[in-house]
């Protein structure tokens, strides 16, 4: 940890005085620290979005949402916070952010394969209001002994791809990922630019080196033509699909698709109908300047993948080594979460980010409405803040259809905060599983380190957006909070990257 520490500190107090005169930015791919060229020019793209606001439990007492365990926007604050920049508010997806962190909740020991927890305390950046924590843990699986993979890499050699932090970084990933790849899995390599083609074509584990040189061979020109990579991807990882097994598509990219099938609602249909036979897709986000995250989001989404940003070769070892299950092996799909509070202790909640995943509560029960998959050791987190029923609160009134099977009808359950139900599909059917538990009315007397760490992150991300909800959330606060949980590299650069964010605003 210490390690990280120093390099982290060094480039965040040097970035503070460099940077803004004389234009550089810093190469994440080379220990955090050499220099390289011009900030391009910036045409990089984010989803517009508006924070959950406060929602009447007497209006609408059931909240439902998907599961997401994405953790792009984390790695694209930390490369805007070390290029000496605040990012855009619309990249800081906080739910990202609470998820890109190991929070060790415990593994499922019964037959679902999801563990749920729950945790009621109080909302650090305003007293007067509640916070409730519900976490889900799926098995974790040593990859050695899972199912094999069918891997097809899918990945942008045009000429947008040329710097250094785009594919050279990617390609030092996939050599990550085939030092850990077993003789029982295949791995293919199809290159887009004026043109798809095949580079690899279901390549032997056992024979690495031809792998290796085939991804050293890449080099980067011409045009995007990403609608026509993503049909002939789909068709090789067809062509040697394993029944029972893995069989995804990864998309290597900075998502700037400017030739071909270009409409995002063309990409998606086309991923829609190709998910259907059983392939996945998840997506790699690359580079500075012209990254397309709305479309890169969307497009995993749409594929029952994963989005992840690759800033760094350390981002890449963490994706690819360090939870190559969760990357790579679904567990769980179409996890939906559904939260009903009761009203003798809320008059109000807020759910914290996940804005681009809510659901409508009928969508709750049927089985043709997508949502989130969680691999391997995967954990998923949700915050709600929460004001009390007994608060002179005033919240601004829906207009909304209330369920009319609800479990807390105001006469009952007085022991009990809220149910959490949980619905799954295995990975191998299309029928979904019910998994319900209950959140005691009764704070814990001392807030469990899991809980206080994600409220420093959640905290931090309000910051970032300047949220109207933020209360008296400070990045002195966060950082007071935060320090004596560190207990891992990633947690020790959190806290760092506050500290930054902290000097920039105060600029």
């Amino acid at each position: 940890m210490k390690k990280l520490s120093f390099v982290v500190l060094v480039l965040s107090f040097g970035l503070l005085f460099a940077c803004s005169s004389n234009n550089q930015y810093y190469d994440p791919t080379n220990a955090y620290n050499q220099p390289y060229s011009t900030i391009p020019a910036n045409t990089e793209n984010y989803a517009e979005f508006v924070e959950n606001d406060f929602i009447a439990t007497a209006d609408m007492p059931v909240s439902t949402f998907s599961s997401d365990v994405d953790t792009a926007a984390y790695s694209i604050i930390r490369r805007k916070l070390m290029d000496g920049k605040l990012p855009n508010t619309n990249a800081v997806r906080i739910e990202e952010m609470i998820n890109y962190f190991d929070y060790k909740i415990p593994e499922p020991t019964g037959s679902d394969p999801i563990r749920i927890v729950t945790e009621l305390g109080t909302a650090p950046w305003n007293s007067s209001r509640q916070l409730v924590l519900v976490g889900l843990k799926t098995p974790s699986i040593d990859f050695s002994l899972a199912v094999p993979n069918n891997l097809v890499f899918l990945l942008d050699v045009s000429g947008s791809m040329s710097s250094s932090d785009k594919l050279p970084l990617l390609k030092t990933a996939m050599r990550l990922l085939v030092g850990e790849l077993r003789e029982v899995d295949k791995i293919s390599i199809v290159v887009y630019a004026g043109a798809a083609g095949v580079v690899l074509d279901g390549g032997d584990i056992s024979d690495k080196n031809a792998i290796l040189d085939a991804i050293d061979a890449l080099q980067a020109g011409g045009s995007t033509a990403g609608g026509a990579g993503i049909n002939l991807a789909y068709q090789i990882a067809a062509k040697h699909y394993i029944e029972g097994g893995n069989n995804r598509v990864i998309l290597g990219s900075d998502g700037d698709f400017n030739v071909g099938v270009t409409s995002i609602v063309g990409l998606e249909q086309l991923i829609v109908q190709k998910r259907q036979s059983g392939i996945f897709l998840s997506v790699l986000g690359f580079g500075v300047g012209n990254l397309k995250d709305s479309t890169m989001e969307r497009l995993a989404d749409k594929g029952n993948g994963v989005y992840h940003y690759i800033d760094s070769v350390l981002e890449a070892k963490k994706v690819f080594v360090e939870e190559l299950g969760a990357s790579l092996i679904t567990v769980a799909k179409d996890v939906k979460l559904q939260i009903e509070f009761n009203p003798l202790h809320v008059k109000g909640y807020r759910l914290i980010g996940y804005e681009n995943r809510l659901l409508n509560y009928e969508d709750f029960d049927n089985d043709n409405v997508d949502a989130g998959d969680m691999g391997a050791g995967h954990e998923v987190l949700a915050l709600y803040e929460i004001i009390p029923a007994d608060s002179d609160e005033t919240i601004p009134a829906l207009e909304i259809d209330k369920p009319t099977e609800l479990k807390y009808d105001g006469t009952n359950f007085e022991h009990e905060f809220l149910t959490v139900s949980i619905r799954y599909k295995e990975a191998d059917s299309d029928r979904s599983q019910l998994i319900q538990t209950t959140l005691s009315a009764t704070p814990q007397e001392t807030p469990s380190e899991r809980f206080l760490f994600a409220s420093c992150v959640a905290e931090f991300g309000m910051l970032l957006r300047n949220s109207l909800y933020k209360g008296d959330a400070s990045y002195q606060a966060v950082i007071t909070r935060a320090l004596p949980l560190v207990d891992d590299d990633y947690k020790e650069e959190f806290v760092t990257l506050v500290q930054l964010a902290h000097q920039l605003s105060d600029r």
